[in-house]
């Protein structure tokens, strides 16, 4: 029997603010090199000899950056469930056991965070092959990762000694994220730290949510009985799922059934859940940085800088985080960067923008970026992606000039199409009934200029739209 993966892409992601955004979180962000956790995810679940096609569960604003990641890995089977609230993982994981048993009733599912970095795949397979049999058999597979140090940021397992041929142990007890003390006593006891990712059969998991939260598996199997296709993808029943308990996995199920087992793994996990965890994994200079982008910097020591469009300068500093973006700039204590879902939560009250959406605006059809604004213009640049089409609209408070860069744009306006090369440009009047396509085979890239009394991104009024956001 293959294993089908049953990616989680939910998260915000808070504590790698700015780089992780709401609309744009953690597992698309490229954070170790220039692939996101999202698409090194998919890959170590590329097997198919071990591994069926994989079930993704994704917030619908989030569901093309699922596509383009998708697209990219050339995983073209995949099964993508939207969520149209975030319910946490109790209720999403049973919205995707049901999906998956409805394919096949004794269905052995992997559940997987999709913003969690593993370095030894092979290692990773085994241990997935290890605990094929418990699951088969009833049993809940939890992955505990060997601790590396007495961190506090982590979740830990109590164990039994004995183990089965597999190495796996039955397990005492979960621990919630202890303080220093306690992590030092669980290192000592031979803890396992808790990955939050685990196998077992679908039909397990359905059976321990209905006995220990009825109600949610309910409301849960009323919104996947009532789900609808969107864009290619299972749109779970809005109104059902809203009435699922928000509640963890890990409370919900984890903690009280008795039919769980761990299996001590080995394989270079990470949560990436800091600026510190990711300075760490690195590869750094003689005098312990980690650089990225555009840096230089003197006599400075420990640091990690993340700054890859704007040039960074450190003089003389010591154990910082600088994280640089278009739109906002991280300094922080770069032992204590774990305290910087702290400040997003105030900036959610001051300045919620910045939490919200990065600079850039991504989009199905690719992205834009402002390079410019006032109150009465704004300037734009817009990417649109080959075989990619904007919403036919209009607006009621601005007119707009495209001029092409590079490509060509089929522009629409007033049911007239023409076709704009680089070099030249198109007036769009206020109230015109327009659409831009990139008919070519590379990247359309334009430069937008906006002139009016209000320039939101509200002031759009979709007619038609390939992607359904109509």
């Amino acid at each position: 029997m293959k294993i089908t993966p049953l990616i989680m892409c939910g998260g915000g992601g808070t504590r790698l603010w700015p780089a992780s955004r709401t609309n744009y979180p953690k597992p698309f962000v490229p954070l170790i090199g220039h692939v996101s956790t999202f698409e090194l995810t998919l890959k170590r679940v590329a097997n198919r000899d071990l591994f069926a096609a994989p079930v993704i569960i994704a917030n619908e604003d989030h569901r093309f950056l699922v596509a383009d990641a998708c697209a990219t890995q050339k995983v073209h089977d995949a099964v993508l469930v939207l969520e149209p609230e975030a319910r946490d993982t109790a209720a999403a994981i049973a919205a995707g056991a049901q999906i998956i048993a409805h394919g096949h009733k004794d269905a052995v599912m992997l559940v997987l965070a999709a913003d969690h970095l593993v370095e030894d795949v092979a290692e990773f397979e085994e241990v997935c092959r290890k605990s094929l049999a418990a699951a088969l058999a009833g049993r809940i597979v939890t992955f505990g990762i060997k601790p590396s140090e007495a961190n506090t940021g982590y979740g830990y397992i109590q164990m039994a000694k004995e183990s089965d041929d597999n190495g796996l142990h039955k397990v005492r007890a979960f621990h919630e994220k202890p303080d220093a003390e306690s992590a030092k006593s669980y290192i000592a006891q031979g803890y396992l730290w808790n990955s939050g990712n685990f196998m077992m059969r679908c039909s397990t998991y359905l059976s321990e949510i209905k006995t220990f939260e009825p109600e949610l598996a309910d409301h849960v199997g009323a919104a996947v009985a009532n789900r609808t296709e969107f864009w290619g993808a299972h749109r779970l029943g809005a109104e059902d799922f809203a009435k699922a308990r928000k509640v963890s996995v890990d409370y919900a199920v984890m903690e009280r059934s008795q039919h769980v087992d761990v299996i001590a793994a080995d394989y270079g996990w990470s949560d990436i859940g800091s600026w510190e965890a990711i300075w760490s994994l690195m590869g750094k200079d003689a005098s312990k940085n980690v650089l990225i982008g555009e840096v230089e910097q003197i006599d400075s020591q420990r640091c990690y800088v993340h700054s890859p469009n704007m040039l960074t300068s450190l003089v003389g500093v010591k154990d910082l985080a600088v994280v640089v973006t278009a739109d906002a700039v991280l300094i922080s204590d770069r032992r204590k960067t774990g305290d910087v879902k702290r400040m997003t939560e105030q900036l959610k009250v001051s300045r919620p923008h910045v939490v919200a959406a990065p600079k850039r605006g991504y989009r199905p059809w690719g992205y834009y970026e402002t390079l410019d604004m006032d109150t009465r213009y704004q300037v734009k640049r817009i990417v649109v992606k080959q075989g990619g089409k904007l919403s036919l609209q209009k607006h009621f408070h601005r007119a707009e000039t495209w001029t092409v860069v590079a490509g060509s744009a089929m522009v629409e306006v007033d049911g007239e199409r023409k076709l704009v090369s680089e070099n030249q440009s198109i007036y769009l009047p206020l109230g015109c009934v327009h659409r831009l396509e990139n008919p070519g085979k590379v990247p359309l890239v334009l430069i937008e200029v906006q002139c009016g009394t209000y320039l939101g991104e509200d002031d759009i009024v979709r007619l038609e739209d390939v992607y359904a956001r109509v």
